[in-house]
């Protein structure tokens, strides 16, 4: 069996924005002049969640982090590896040449400007250039990337995400913010008296937008888009209790949607989520936001 070659990015990934979409690009570029296979190598959660034993909030589950760099950037090896007791005390020098180079067979490797690994975080952009030189191995450390004069970084866009500033912190991803969930029993008033529904199960620790009604798109597992309006938050008109829900109503939309996965995109907050004195009350404002919904859309052919 041949040896495949790799050039490999470096990074967690969370979001895969626009800072992670520089070393993506280069990555690319890279295997394609090589004539080698482009690669991700990245943790399957957080290594200061393990190193802290305190759960870290994500704006992308795993899968969903594997999903946008495929889709987005056409890199189909995502190497999502367990960040266990043995990573979390493996030397960083040993990490590239033992892991890296001799199990994953890199010949190039690409890192952000601030990419530190290995035990106790001790490998560095710096040390790693020094290293890939003496192995003879190539390497790109890349810049920071900024919009508006802000650097782009997860932490950043994190917080506009539990904002509800989800325009903004689509400038900063470069793609709308996605959450992925399988479609799960609601109480099935909206399906039976407003409109088609779909409440998706978010994995843990994923963070979704704070409480409100979003212009939103689904897409499906056969890969059929709808328009949608989405409610994030504890559903007052139609819910006693304060579990968070994420309920997509699908505009155009006639069927079953019982545990199929969903692709949910957010594109803009709408209005606060607000308790109505009846259900007649609520349909009527659920369909207006499905007529600004619409309207946005149509305003954005592009997407």
């Amino acid at each position: 069996m041949s040896i495949k070659e790799k050039v490999i990015a470096l990074g967690f990934f969370d979001g895969v924005h626009l800072g992670h979409a520089a070393l993506l690009r280069r990555t690319v570029e890279e295997a394609a002049a090589r004539g080698v296979t482009p690669a991700v190598f990245t943790f399957d959660r957080p290594p200061k969640e393990v190193i802290t034993g305190q759960p870290c909030p994500l704006i992308n589950s795993a899968e969903d982090r594997r999903g946008l760099i495929r889709r987005l950037y056409g890199i189909d090896e995502v190497l999502m590896v367990p960040f266990d007791h043995e990573m979390m005390t493996t030397p960083w020098d040993d990490f590239v040449r033992d892991i890296l180079i001799k199990r994953y067979h890199a010949v190039h490797l690409v890192a952000g400007h601030d990419h530190h690994f290995g035990h106790k975080n001790e490998g560095s952009p710096e040390g790693l250039m020094a290293l890939c030189a003496q192995l003879g191995l190539g390497c790109d450390i890349i810049p920071k990337v900024e919009v508006a004069g802000i650097t782009v970084s997860s932490t950043y866009i994190r917080r506009l995400v539990e904002l509800g500033q989800i325009d903004r912190a689509n400038r900063f991803l470069g793609h709308p913010h996605t959450l992925t969930g399988v479609v799960r029993h609601g109480r099935g008033l909206g399906s039976s008296r407003l409109f088609p529904t779909a409440n998706i199960t978010i994995p843990p620790h994923v963070l979704v937008p704070s409480h409100g009604v979003y212009v939103t798109r689904v897409i499906l597992d056969d890969g059929s888009t709808y328009p949608a309006v989405t409610n994030v938050g504890t559903r007052p008109t139609v819910n006693n209790g304060s579990d968070v829900t994420v309920e997509a109503c699908l505009l155009n939309f006639a069927g079953d949607l019982y545990g199929r996965t969903m692709r949910l995109e957010f594109f803009q907050h709408l209005r606060d989520e607000m308790r109505f004195d009846s259900l007649d009350a609520l349909k009527a404002r659920i369909a207006a936001d499905a007529e600004t919904t619409r309207r946005y859309f149509a305003e954005h052919t592009e997407l």
